[in-house]
């Protein structure tokens, strides 16, 4: 995906940025959310997870991955060494879907901005994407997660994106899914230390 040249130009700041971002109503989903549901962690973050849209509870409580896939999340983020405070999570679409559906394109194609911006004002060195929406969107492909989970794809200046299989996809597969993403997210371990001493 080649993003623009500087999408955060149009936001003073990124606190700029999660305030228009809280006010949108340029789709439908801002009439069905309880809140918008901007992302959470370190706005200066190496390593950032962009997922697919906001859950009942991520709507409810103002936070990306609270739920049973958000745990799960955390611990495999523990697992290579950091905690949830040392990364940044936001998601595809900013507002939840109702009834958790798929996103629909118009949705992804007007908060797409929102998080172009964030990856802008963030300029994390990995960015991971947590199943088949993100993957597609940032990597600009059709191809699915299954075939492109755990691979280093370059992304911006000098940052690489690698895909992982969604936390919830995780937890509803067998746990051979479990094994492959923990091999991948030591995958993203190994980019990020390369990346440090670079």
């Amino acid at each position: 995906m080649s993003l623009p040249r500087d999408p955060a130009a149009g936001f003073a700041s990124f606190d700029a940025l999660r305030e228009v971002a809280r006010g949108c109503t340029a789709c439908g989903l801002a009439e069905t959310r309880t809140q918008v549901v901007f992302g959470v962690g370190d706005p200066h973050a190496e390593l950032l997870f962009v997922g697919e849209g906001p859950g009942e509870q991520e709507d409810l409580q103002g936070e990306p991955f609270v739920g049973r896939a958000g745990q799960l999340l955390t611990r495999l983020i523990e697992g290579i060494g950091l905690e949830r405070s040392d990364v940044y999570i936001t998601n595809v679409v900013k507002c939840r879907p109702p009834g958790n559906r798929d996103p629909l394109p118009v949705e992804i194609a007007t908060c797409r901005p929102y998080l172009e911006a964030q990856l802008d004002f963030i300029a994390p060195t990995v960015v991971v994407t947590l199943g088949n929406f993100a993957t597609k969107l940032l990597l600009d492909t059709k191809v699915g997660i299954t075939k492109l989970r755990g691979q280093e794809f370059p992304f911006g200046d000098g940052a690489v994106l690698i895909p992982v299989l969604h936390p919830s996809a995780v937890l509803r597969n067998t746990g051979a899914s479990l094994a492959q993403t923990r091999a991948d997210f030591v995958t993203v371990k190994r980019a990020l230390r390369a990346r440090a001493t670079a």
